[in-house]
Order: structure tokens, then C-alpha cells, then sequence
């Protein structure tokens, strides 16, 4: 009988839709969640019947053939805002990058492995977050967009999770370079988990160490010293990741020595822990991940261009938050519900000024510039809507702000006055002045507003109105 299967208290935020024609794989997956004392399920074997009830859901399985992308587009359109999994039947990779594109958060393969999909589900399902106080600030609902941890809508972000789709069915090692908080670390647990070796290990070991022994113990292990009685049996990161994925962290720090064995163990796929005497296999994604140009670190000496060539078969660049566009809004949106509720302060939302400042930082430390900032808001913020002068860029330096700004902040004051002869009104005195800070400051607003002392919001107000054609004492 076509139609859906209601849950016996079918409240909204408490509920699951599952929309999947094969009865018996419904059954299991509410199995699962029944096994977990989760969320109520509902359940439902044609698009057409989980349309009526998704309103009252506040997530969604849907099982679907090629169709994903309109399915799923069905839904958001009707706008269902909530968790949204699809299990894909008979897709290609193109058809799962479209389904994520279309505003699919996940998307898995079938058969299902169901408490492979209630984890993604009730992972971001708001009943089931924990620690969560009645009275505490509610981040704002889950958006499309969202891929494996990421949150972005920008182009370079849908070329990333296309990216990360089309690797992860591959076995090849995966490259990936970008500047430092731009989240290469998260590529590589996404490439992991939307890898078929997502159910297996998942290891990443910082090649920073300075050490050179230390980090080879880490890397291949150790057997006990009988002789001496020191020491014990440990597994290294390559061996706890058998059968998943290793990330090399800032493999360029790794030394020399070090990589010549690493380039032995991706040649044989054999390793020897210190101090023993046999070989050991170990079937091992390999991922790194680098800040620098390795490129110029081969060139330098640094890096083996063996291995370098080794592991560079898939390349992946992190683009910069700067080059992401609105982006930077939706995280810091984001960041700021999320840090309202670990410190117990009033949600607050962002000012235009707060926003126009933000889009124009150059946010040299990325996303993790970014987090950082918004909880810095958070815990300094009184009011209900953020100001520009709390997410003012202090400057690449380090210059703080409310330092004295260089002599050429000041041209456009001195040609004024250099000629006594000509006399202007002051509201076009004081248009140049700013114009020319804002210029000697390469359009900085918060670091032109120091130098005039004013605050941020003051030179905005004053922008709008010029190019409104009004006219501000």
C-alpha cells in the first residue's frame, strides 16, 4: 500500500522521515534507531507521500535511483531545511556531487549500512544535540551547503566537494596544499569518509617533530628492548591505520632520512618497526598535507622529489576564505551562534558594518582566524547586534588599531591646508581626509577610522551617504 507510516508522536524537530520503497530496508533502519532510543521515525515509499509529512520532520533518508538531483531539489524547494541523506542506488560519483550541489548534506551508497547512516543523521539532528539547555541560544538552522564538516555555498567550495567526491573512490594518495587554517586537515578526514574506507581506521600524525627518532617511532613503531629491558611493543600510525587512511601532517617537516624509508614502505607496502629485525605489511591510504609550495621545497632539498612524485598522484588546494565570498558571512554566523552557547551569552547577530568589515579582512589565518574572532565577539559583546569595530582587521603586522598610522594617512589633510588661498567647505575637507586615509590604508576601514579617530561604524554612515548623493555635518 503506497502512502507514508506514521510514528506514534510525529513532533516536529523529533522526527525522521524515512523515504525508501523496499520495506524491508525501512525496517532496519528503524531498527537502529530504536536500538538507540532515538528520534521517532516515519516512514514512506514514494516521494509524493514523504512530501506531505516532511513538514513535521527534522530529517530525511531518501533512497532514490539516477534521480537524486531532482529529488532532492523537490524538497529543498518545498523548504525543508533539515538533515537531508541520500542513499544513492545506482549513481555515479557525477550523480552524488549533483545530489550534494542540489543541497544533499551526505550522500551514501546501497545497499545501506544503517547504523552507518542513523550516525550522519543523528549527527546533526538539533533533539539529539547533547548539553543542550532549554534556555541556551539556538544556533540557526542547518543549511545546504554543508559537506562532510565544511560549510560553504561559494564556487570554490563546490569545486572542493567535487573534488573530494571524485578522490575518494580512488586508492591513489591525495596531495593537498593551502595556507595554514584554510582546513586541510578536514579534506582529509572528508576524503576518508566518503572513501570505502570509511569504516576503517582513520590516523593522522604531524610531521613537525623536531626529533627525528621520535617521529619514526611514531610513524613505524617500536619493539621492546629485551637487552636493555627498556621500552615496549607500539604500533606506529601506519599500522594503526591498516586497512584506512594515514595523514601525513606538514609533510614537508619530515626529515630526510625518515622519507626515504616512508618511500620504501609506499614501494613494497612493507614496513619494520625500530628495532626489529622482520617486515611487517599494511594495506594504507596515504594523504598529506603541506602549508609551503612543495615545489620550492623539492628545489630546496627538503623533500625527496622521488617522494614527492610518490605522493602527489591527486592534488587538492584549499582555497583561501578570502577567496570564498559570502562564505565568510555563513561561518561567522555560525561561529558566533555556536560560541553564544558555550559561554552562556545572548545570540546576537551581525551588523552591516560587522559584515562589510569581515568581507574586506584579508583573514591571513583562515577559517581558524575567523573562529577564532567570533568567540572573541562572543564573550566581548553587549548587545544584540555586533559592531564593526569588534571584527576590525588589527593589520598583517600585528599593528594594533589604535596605533598612529603612517605620514601618508595624512596627504589629503596637508594638500587641503598647503593651499590657503582656495577655500573649500569642510564637508569636502573632510570627504578628501577620509578618502585618503581610507586609500593610504588600501581600503582597510577599521585602521583608516584609527587614524582619523573615529570609530568604523562613522565612516561607513558617511560612505552610504555619499553614495546616496547626501550630504552628513
Amino acid at each position: 500500500m503506497t502512502g507514508y507510516y506514521p510514528c506514534v508522536r510525529p513532533e516536529r524537530n523529533t522526527c525522521v522521515l524515512v523515504c525508501d520503497p523496499d520495506p524491508a530496508s525501512r525496517r532496519r533502519v528503524r531498527a537502529v534507531l530504536a536500538r538507540r532510543d532515538a528520534l521517532h521515525v516515519m516512514e514512506a515509499d514514494t516521494l509524493e507521500a514523504a512530501t506531505v509529512v516532511i513538514s513535521r520532520c527534522a530529517a530525511l533518508l531518501l533512497s532514490v535511483g539516477r534521480d537524486a538531483e531532482d529529488a532532492v531539489m523537490r524538497f529543498r524547494a518545498a523548504g525543508f531545511e533539515g538533515t537531508l541523506v541520500v542513499a544513492l542506488a545506482d549513481g555515479s560519483v557525477a550523480d552524488a556531487v549533483a545530489a550534494m550541489r542540489a543541497g544533499a548534506d551526505d550522500v551514501v551508497p546501497q545497499p545501506l549500512k544503517p547504523e552507518d547512516v542513523v550516525d550522519r543523521l543523528l549527527a546533526a539532528t538539533p533533539a539529539r544535540r547533547p548539553d543542550r539547555r532549554r534556555d541556551a541560544p539556538r544556533p540557526p538552522p542547518r543549511r545546504s551547503g554543508d559537506f562532510c564538516g565544511f560549510l560553504g555555498r561559494s564556487d570554490p567550495m563546490a569545486a572542493l566537494y567535487d573534488g573530494i567526491t571524485r578522490m575518494a573512490a580512488s586508492r591513489a594518495p591525495v596531495f593537498i596544499t593551502g595556507e595554514s587554517g584554510a582546513g586541510k586537515d578536514l579534506a582529509a578526514a572528508a576524503v576518508h569518509a566518503c572513501s570505502t574506507r570509511r569504516d576503517e581506521p582513520f590516523e593522522t600524525l604531524s610531521c613537525r617533530s623536531s626529533v627525528r627518532a621520535e617521529l619514526e617511532r611514531d610513524l613505524l613503531g617500536q619493539v621492546r628492548d629485551a637487552t636493555a629491558g627498556q621500552g615496549a611493543d607500539r604500533a606506529g600510525a601506519i599500522e594503526r591505520a591498516r586497512g584506512g587512511t594515514l595523514c601525513l601532517d606538514e609533510i614537508c617537516d619530515m626529515d630526510l632520512e625518515l622519507q626515504a624509508k616512508l618511500l620504501g614502505f609506499l614501494e613494497a607496502g612493507r614496513l619494520r618497526r625500530v628495532g626489529e629485525a622482520e617486515d611487517r605489511e599494511a594495506d594504507v591510504r596515504i594523504i598529506c598535507t603541506t602549508g609551503r609550495d612543495p615545489l620550492e621545497e623539492v628545489r630546496a632539498g627538503r623533500l625527496r622529489e622521488d617522494l614527492f612524485y610518490r605522493l602527489h598522484v591527486l592534488h587538492l588546494h584549499m582555497p583561501p576564505l578570502r577567496a570564498r565570498g559570502d562564505d565568510v558571512i555563513l561561518l561567522a554566523e555560525t561561529f558566533l551562534a555556536r560560541f553564544a552557547g558555550e559561554e552562556g551569552r545572548p545570540l546576537a547577530r551581525l551588523g552591516p558594518e560587522a559584515a562589510a568589515v569581515l568581507r574586506s579582512r584579508a583573514f591571513r589565518g583562515n577559517v581558524r582566524e575567523l573562529q577564532n574572532l567570533m568567540r572573541r565577539v562572543a564573550i566581548l559583546l553587549d548587545g544584540p547586534v555586533v559592531p564593526a569595530h569588534l571584527v576590525a582587521d588589527p593589520g598583517a603586522e600585528g599593528t594594533a588599531v589604535a596605533e598612529a598610522p603612517p605620514a601618508a594617512a595624512w596627504i589629503g589633510v596637508s594638500s587641503v591646508w598647503g593651499t590657503p588661498a582656495r577655500v573649500e567647505p569642510l564637508s569636502v575637507v573632510e570627504r578628501r581626509a577620509i578618502e585618503a586615509a581610507i586609500s593610504a590604508f588600501d581600503g582597510n576601514i577599521a585602521l583608516a577610522a584609527a587614524a582619523l579617530d573615529l570609530s568604523p561604524s562613522t565612516l561607513y554612515r558617511k560612505k552610504l551617504a555619499w553614495q546616496d548623493g547626501r550630504r552628513l555635518s
